[in-house]
């Protein structure tokens, strides 16, 4: 190789400029490998870095515990299935800790647990809900008893009877009040 080349391999993996790369090559007798390591002594080059590697996770900066990440993934963006799972988790805790009443007139007219209320209607949907339906012009009340996520439902179902009441009212003429 001829001294040219060596001065040009030199600038190029020591990043020095071309005087300081011939200057080291001329001190080392022209051997590259003596002028690079003269050139790292003087300061002029970077040390390569060592690298080393640990299968022990505590050793490794990078390393991310799996269950946590997922976890985190979990909370942090809802999916589909997630978001159906909480549905049923929470419409069974409604169902096993309130009771279904059926009132009139401010009376009870009777009281189930609402497992044996959504079973019934579950099976007889076709005929039970218009009958439901049909109730609630006659001042039929519903309402659930229990839970704390009750008053949402209870809200619904007094809407639902308001508004059969003010249907009522318009077909009748008149202002009855036989809500609750």
């Amino acid at each position: 190789m001829e001294m040219l080349e060596k001065v040009e391999r030199l600038v190029e993996k020591a990043n020095v400029s071309y005087e300081e790369a011939k200057a080291a090559l001329d001190e080392a007798n022209g051997d590259l490998l003596d002028a690079m390591v003269l050139l790292e002594r003087q300061g002029k080059v970077k040390r390569p870095e060592q690298a080393s590697f640990s299968t022990q996770y505590e050793e490794q900066k990078n390393y991310i515990d799996v269950r946590d990440k997922v976890e985190e993934q979990e909370q942090s963006a809802p999916s589909f299935g997630r978001s159906v799972k909480k549905f049923f988790r929470t419409m069974i805790r409604f169902i096993k800790e309130t009771t279904f009443i059926v009132k009139r007139k401010e009376e009870t007219f009777f009281t189930m647990p609402t497992a044996v209320a959504a079973l019934l209607l579950f099976i007889f949907w076709e005929a039970l809900f218009p009958v439901m339906i049909i109730a609630l012009f006659f001042g039929v009340r519903y309402s659930f008893e229990g839970a704390g996520s009750a008053e949402t439902a209870n809200r619904v179902l007094n809407r639902a009877g308001d508004f059969a009441n003010d249907v009522k009212n318009e077909f009748t003429g008149g202002d009855s009040n036989t809500s609750n």
